[in-house]
């Protein structure tokens, strides 16, 4: 027991170093980095943002970012698969912990969101966001334009979420179209995987639909986003609704007829060489889950973005 600890998120010593809390025990970090909101010589930060009043079906997400923490836990200590390393071991990542909200002035949240997001993004920290619904990624799509400007938004979804907006609404259904409209992102270089539903406008974002997806094999849908975003600055946004609902159920507006979380996790592997500027993981709704079916597939899905973007450090630091 001599080289074994406990708490791994508040007792260690350093924010490179490998947990060995049990899986079922220890403060429940995700994957057990430390909780701190210290962004000194940090590499990246994992946040939540317990939010789900944008809602326009079944509430819940808000216990998202608990669940995905918990779910995690099982990636915290071996080489993580299928990148074959420690990703702690040359990036030092923290659990910033949540967005601080004001659950009854909802018309102070984009602000806010948007305020905290540009403190870790202006840190120069790659910011991995844990939702929440999917308004989230308005506010936080704003903090990166403002550093990065416009962004090839690469958009895991069963909704095309560009329904009307009047810029007021809290709504989870529209931050695409508003962010086109206000020039947050480019369209001509975004690209939409997994739709499966209509909306009015797309706004010129190309669409990857899901009866599509089952004719394309990984490696084919990769290729494609990877050449339509022509190495732009990009933000990866995944709903977990994008997978069908028998691999995650527990959302607030399931679709059926989607892809295998095997199948867009082979994807995501191959996206090394997009440039990835941030992230996110929303819409896990614990209420409508069983056996943490959904939380253990939105804790996979964020360990990829952050082996994808140690990937990305390392080829850098080689290059």
């Amino acid at each position: 027991m001599a080289n074994k600890s406990i708490d791994h998120a508040f007792m260690a010593t350093n924010l490179t170093s490998a947990a060995s809390d049990p899986t079922f025990a220890g403060a429940l970090s995700f994957m057990r980095r430390r909780f701190t909101k210290d962004l000194v010589g940090v590499d990246a930060v994992v946040w939540g943002i317990p939010f789900d009043a944008a809602t326009s079906n079944r509430p819940g997400t808000r216990f998202g970012p608990q669940a995905i923490r918990r779910a995690s836990a099982i990636f915290d200590n071996d080489p993580q698969y299928p990148f074959n390393r420690d990703l702690f071991a040359e990036m030092a990542v923290i659990d910033y912990g949540d967005c601080l909200l004001d659950y009854g002035n909802h018309h102070e949240t984009p602000e806010a969101i948007e305020r905290q997001s540009r403190t870790i993004v202006d840190s120069g920290a790659f910011m991995l966001t844990l939702g929440g619904d999917h308004f989230v990624t308005w506010p936080i799509l704003k903090a990166h334009a403002a550093k990065h400007g416009p962004l090839a938004l690469v958009q895991f979804d069963a909704h095309q979420d560009t329904w009307f907006d009047d810029n007021r609404r809290i709504d989870h259904g529209s931050f695409v179209a508003r962010a086109a409209r206000d020039g947050i992102i480019d369209p001509d270089r975004s690209i939409q995987i997994g739709i499966r539903t209509h909306a009015p406008e797309d706004f010129g974002i190309h669409i990857l639909y899901g009866h599509q997806l089952e004719e394309m094999s990984a490696g084919d849908i990769a290729s494609t986003i990877i050449s339509h975003t022509r190495g732009a600055p990009a933000y990866l946004t995944f709903d977990i609704d994008c997978l069908d609902p028998a691999y995650a159920p527990g959302t607030g507006t399931p679709v059926s007829g989607g892809p295998s979380s095997a199948k867009i996790l082979s994807v995501l592997q191959r996206l090394h060489q997009l440039d990835i500027r941030g992230a996110d993981v929303v819409e896990v709704s614990p209420p409508y889950d069983h056996a943490d079916i959904t939380a253990i597939a939105g804790a996979t899905v964020a360990m990829y973005m952050l082996g994808l973007h140690a990937e990305r450090r390392a080829s850098a630091s080689h290059g």
